[in-house]
């Protein structure tokens, strides 16, 4: 009787035994496979964007595990027509602003991937960063006893141009890659563009104007940063 109940106690530790055992295995194998499913070492995707600084793509690899490496291209292209009533002249105005550029950027996890928190640092050069402005006299004036239509009096053609290099930071939110396929994130920051240089042309009686030029480009010595919002749509590609 004594030794059947060693038997048994000696079997019940056995079997606890291998019991412990075999879940400690299944831990280890899940928090390897949890670990690199939140690797994001040697990951690459490809991100689609679209924000305040137009339409682009992206490259991004990941160089670390806290650090990834972007290079990607933007463009922004926008026209817009309108009425605009100047000291008693009706006008019509077109106005154009078109940026394009090229960027490296580094992402940086600074808490790891568990925040989805980035910092963002780069720079991009901006093969087109203008805005242009056409006005356009409309109507019937006039002046000293003479009368004039718009087309008489000319037009006033104001440029402004940032092209060049320029530093961007910001943040980012949400994870920087994929664990599976797809995933979206957004980045929040500003490029720093160069300092604008200005532009006034003036034909018929608007032709002094270009006079203005000296003080419209003090006025717009400050314009230069360029915000980003932006939303990225992110595939993995490995």
């Amino acid at each position: 009787m004594a030794l059947t109940a060693v038997l048994c106690t000696a079997l019940t530790q056995k079997a606890f035994s291998q019991t412990d055992s075999l879940a400690l295995k299944n831990n280890t194998t899940d928090s390897v496979k949890t670990a690199s499913l939140i690797n994001d070492k040697n990951k690459l995707s490809l991100q689609i964007n679209g924000g305040t600084q137009g339409g682009g793509a992206e490259l991004k690899f990941g160089v670390t595990n806290r650090l990834a490496v972007r290079l990607g291209g933007a463009a922004a292209p926008f026209n817009a027509n309108t009425n605009i009533n100047i000291d008693g002249f009706q006008t019509n105005s077109s106005q154009r602003v078109d940026f394009t550029n090229a960027h490296l950027l580094l992402d940086v996890k600074p808490f790891g991937n568990s925040s989805g928190f980035r910092f963002v640092g780069g720079a991009g050069y901006f093969f087109k960063a203008k805005g242009n402005l056409v006005i356009t006299p409309t109507g019937d004036y006039v002046f000293g006893g003479y009368k004039l239509k718009g087309s008489d009096i000319g037009t006033l053609t104001m440029d402004i141009t940032w092209e060049g290099v320029a530093p961007y930071f910001g943040i980012g939110l949400f994870r920087s890659f994929p664990n599976k396929f797809f995933n979206i994130n957004l980045d929040l920051g500003t490029y720093y563009l160069t300092a604008p240089s200005t532009k006034i042309v003036g034909t018929k009686l608007l032709i002094d104007n270009n006079q203005l030029e000296p003080q419209f480009n003090q006025n717009l010595k400050d314009y230069r940063w360029l915000p980003v919002l932006q939303l990225n749509f992110n595939f993995r590609i490995r």
